[in-house]
């Protein structure tokens, strides 16, 4: 199972020629997909009616991962890390981080530079 951040998704979305996103390119090799609640939130609120068939088909296929109070937990722990090493990223970012570490899911991100930062989360390359 592969989490996959916002960004990845939104990529597959803008690009006319799907098969030259990181989407198209680890659906070739892997079938399980999953994103945060947080990530399904993130889409929702960018969400235009004009989008939504788009956006409700590719999440009908897709688990959505509740973020839990172990989330919780995680997502404390690294905010602390982060902010003592002078190295924060946004919420949402942090949040999904949590996500993944709690459910031990490598995460499929274009947005490495922030993702790197979380100690021990395996990503996508």
């Amino acid at each position: 199972m592969i989490l996959l951040d916002s960004s990845v998704l939104i990529d597959f979305f803008r690009k006319s020629d799907k098969k030259k996103t990181f989407f198209y390119q680890l659906s070739k090799t892997n079938t399980e997909f999953c994103i945060s609640s947080i990530t399904y939130y993130e889409i929702g609120i960018g969400n235009r009616k004009s989008h939504f068939e788009f956006w409700e088909k590719l999440t009908k296929n897709i688990m959505v991962i509740s973020f839990d109070k172990v989330c919780s937990d995680n997502a404390i722990n690294i905010y602390i890390d982060l902010l003592k090493s002078n190295k924060m990223i946004d919420l949402a970012d942090l949040l999904i981080g949590a996500t993944a570490l709690t459910y031990n899911f490598p995460v499929a991100t274009l947005n490495k530079n922030h993702f790197e930062r979380i100690k021990n989360l395996e990503l996508i390359n």
